[in-house]
């Protein structure tokens, strides 16, 4: 029998255990299209908006309350609530009713207007990071206004021009770009790298679990009777269909995210591609590695699982790894993640050449071959080791 034969055949062998076998269908088709619709359903606004937050104004004056209707007005922050005391907000937080709140103490306008420099405070929490960051730009952006606006009307008074007052309040005006990503839309930031996170999960433990199933049920003998004992053979038949399968999976994802929802991609269709190859090829030839390494079926998917949920944070794309410590960034580049979210990063998202990125390429490359080091070990399991429980 030819060597096409064998793996043909080895490739239907497995397309029917891919059928029988419900685990598959659930990992490979049924969870990635949820984990897609979830994040970018879940973030389509782009931002978190009308985020609740408090005001104690014990002042209550006409500016004071004019601030808090700014405060309102945000796109992020919303006014939920007005509290008696400092306590009484800080414990509306801590029963999470709201984010954040602004302090305004008694007697703060009279001293604005008189230039004694009074003291507002806000208090927002961290617990979560997105919320927190944003509502700290609109509370002190508040805070700002409003000592602007006693200034303002204290200049109109002298006879300033409006030309004058924005000089003396902005002496230096900011012109912003934000480069590919204008609206700072979160989904972009995010589906972008936690959906590949994921279906690399799911690659990960997919093919661990394909190869573990095999010593499970002591049908590893006779795969390697199929291949005519070539484990290459019986390898490449066996992950042929799951290959054809996540490849597609992802052209989906990215054909959805880019050219439906119009994500933000100046490199183009090509980058994008290979983007998708490399990605599932570095997956799948990790989790055989993986198995290899250690020929138990538990023990593996365990070890993938974690090398997988671990590539959320150290792909960089929720923190920047340059803030991490050193030896976490240099351990970063055992995940195929980092590599991807680099790539994705400069071709992708940035519209730079392949060849500004070719070290993180021959990454995932290695990351795909891999199980070549492991295929002796992976040999004998299928044809000797006792599936242990």
């Amino acid at each position: 029998m030819t060597v096409f034969k064998r793996i043909l055949n080895i490739s239907l062998r497995e397309v029917r255990n891919l059928v029988t076998n419900p685990m598959y269908f659930l990992f490979m088709v049924s969870a990635p299209i949820i984990v897609v619709l979830f994040f970018t359903t879940f973030l389509r606004d782009g931002q978190p908006i009308d985020m609740p937050v408090g005001v104690v104004d014990q002042d209550n004056t006409t500016t004071t309350r004019r601030l808090v209707r700014m405060l309102d007005a945000f796109q992020t922050s919303k006014v939920v609530g007005q509290y008696a005391t400092v306590a009484d907000a800080r414990r509306a937080i801590q029963r999470n009713e709201i984010y954040a709140f602004f302090y305004v103490p008694a007697g703060t306008t009279s001293k604005l207007l008189a230039s004694r420099k009074p003291k507002v405070s806000f208090y927002y929490s961290m617990t979560t990071l997105t919320s927190g960051s944003l509502l700290y730009r609109d509370l002190k952006t508040i805070a700002s206004l409003g000592n602007a606006g006693v200034i303002q009307g204290s200049l109109k008074a002298r006879g300033a021009t409006d030309k004058q007052i924005m000089t003396y309040l902005q002496p230096l005006q900011i012109d912003l770009h934000q480069i590919a990503n204008p609206a700072t839309d979160y989904n972009v930031v995010l589906t972008t790298t936690l959906v590949p996170a994921v279906l690399t999960l799911f690659m990960f433990l997919l093919a661990a679990y394909s190869l573990g199933t095999e010593l499970k049920f002591e049908t590893g003998p006779n795969l390697m009777l199929r291949a005519g004992d070539n484990i290459w053979i019986a390898l490449v038949g066996k992950m042929l269909p799951m290959f054809f399968i996540f490849l597609n999976i992802f052209f989906i994802y990215e054909l959805y995210v880019y050219y439906f929802l119009g994500f933000p991609h100046l490199g183009g269709p090509w980058p994008i591609a290979l983007l998708g190859v490399l990605t599932v090829t570095a997956s799948l030839g990790f989790g055989i590695f993986m198995f290899g390494l250690v020929p138990q079926l538990r023990m593996s998917m365990s070890i993938c699982s974690l090398w997988a949920v671990l590539s959320f944070s150290l792909a960089g794309a929720l923190f920047p790894l340059a803030s991490m410590d050193t030896p976490i960034q240099s351990v970063a580049n055992l995940f195929p993640m980092r590599h991807y979210f680099l790539i994705y990063q400069a071709t992708v998202f940035n519209g730079y050449p392949v060849s500004a990125v070719w070290v993180n390429v021959v990454a995932l490359v290695a990351f795909s071959l891999l199980p070549l080091l492991v295929f002796p070990r992976i040999k004998k399991a299928l044809k000797y080791y006792v599936y242990i429980p």
